[in-house]
């Protein structure tokens, strides 16, 4: 994982291989369009960000893939979707080599929105 040292998310970004950061600021556009009232940081060592002060979502990048946390019940809800990637517990890998799933992670924000949005 990048232990970065940025202190916003524009800094982080910059801080991978264009490519990588192409990705990256998809998945911001992403989070942001879905939830503009977001509060966006660092932590963990990675973009985080907070709806109605309770953890959204995170983001990382890594040498092969950019992880994506949405915590285990996002991941429980899209498990068929998210077959063909490595997971762990509330995360997600998906691959450089492959395809960036905008539309996956479109549907796993709007649902993790409407949880928050239901407590």
């Amino acid at each position: 994982m990048n232990t970065t040292e940025a202190t916003n998310v524009d800094d982080y970004i910059t801080e991978f291989p264009q490519e990588v950061q192409e990705r990256m600021r998809v998945l911001r556009r992403l989070i942001l369009d879905c939830a503009p009232e977001a509060v966006e940081s660092i932590s963990y060592h990675m973009p985080a960000y907070k709806l109605n002060k309770k953890p959204f979502v995170y983001f990382g990048g890594f040498a092969n893939h950019i992880g994506f946390y949405a915590q285990p019940f996002t991941h429980e809800k899209f498990k068929d979707e998210l077959a063909a990637y490595k997971q762990g517990k509330g995360s997600v890998q998906f691959p450089h080599h492959k395809p960036f799933p905008e539309r996956l992670i479109w549907d796993m924000l709007q649902f993790k929105k409407e949880q928050l949005n239901k407590l």
